[in-house]
């Protein structure tokens, strides 16, 4: 599968600050329980102890994810440069991103909350979209860059974008409106947002491409709130889809996201 990169502009209506990254060879076992995988303990303790053995762990059991952390999401350089260890140490040596990975550490000793709603949500996904596969998601510790990253089959959560509206940290550097989805609520409907938009991707060969946009969004937005049994995303365009789709009960919903025909 090619590499595909949709860049932030692109999802203004969706979560600010996720991007996609479709690799090959990703897999996983499609009839597994959905579950948080924690990587970022083993990335916590390389870059705040220096161990070598997390970093031969980060390596070998985790290869993709290592890859796409240092590659694509905090844009170091290729993992196979000699240096390029050092260079992933020394970036996390900053302060403030020490107090994330303590922050991260501390507010998610636990995610039972977590794998619970991710293994209900994705069960629900499958019985609306049942040729979705059941992706591998993991947790990592970026920069504040990315909240999530898709690949083939696998989601890749930044915990360090969901510390809470009210974080510090937060509060210098994120508008108020911003806030409202760096939490840990929002976690598994953008999980569900950008793992379904990886399958059903915007259109881009359209006239009036934003409006098609923003109600493509709206479409997936509507479903991930059908999913999670809660309305997370509320906007004129997922108010529209809703209204639709009541009129429209027996809709296909897999027709629906793969029409260009707005609603």
């Amino acid at each position: 599968m090619h590499k595909i990169y949709i860049f932030l502009f692109m999802l203004m209506v969706a979560c600010v600050g996720c991007e996609l990254h479709l690799k090959p060879n990703d897999t996983h076992d499609e009839d597994s329980e959905v579950c948080l995988h924690r990587y970022d303990r083993i990335q916590s303790l390389y870059l705040t102890t220096g161990d070598y053995s997390a970093l031969q762990q980060m390596n070998l059991v985790y290869p993709m994810q290592t890859r796409t952390l240092i590659e694509d999401v905090l844009k170091l350089g290729r993992v196979n440069e000699s240096d390029i260890n050092t260079k992933f140490l020394n970036f996390y040596q900053d302060t403030v991103l020490q107090a994330l990975i303590n922050e991260v550490e501390q507010q998610y000793a636990n995610v039972d909350d977590i794998n619970k709603d991710l293994h209900r949500s994705f069960d629900r996904l499958r019985q609306y979209l049942p040729t979705i596969s059941f992706p591998m998601v993991y947790s990592q510790i970026g920069a504040l860059d990315q909240s999530i990253v898709v690949g083939d089959n696998t989601i890749g959560v930044c915990l360090d974008k969901y510390l809470g509206r009210d974080y510090p940290l937060y509060q210098k550097y994120y508008p108020a409106d911003q806030r409202k989805t760096m939490t840990r609520s929002m976690i598994v409907p953008d999980c569900l947002v950008f793992y379904i938009l990886s399958y059903y991707p915007i259109p881009n060969d359209v006239d009036n491409w934003q409006t098609v946009c923003d109600f493509h969004i709206a479409k997936i937005q509507w479903l991930v709130n059908k999913v999670v049994g809660r309305t997370v995303f509320k906007t004129a365009y997922v108010n529209t889809v809703a209204k639709y789709m009541k009129n429209h009960k027996d809709r296909d919903i897999a027709r629906l996201l793969e029409t260009k025909r707005l609603p």
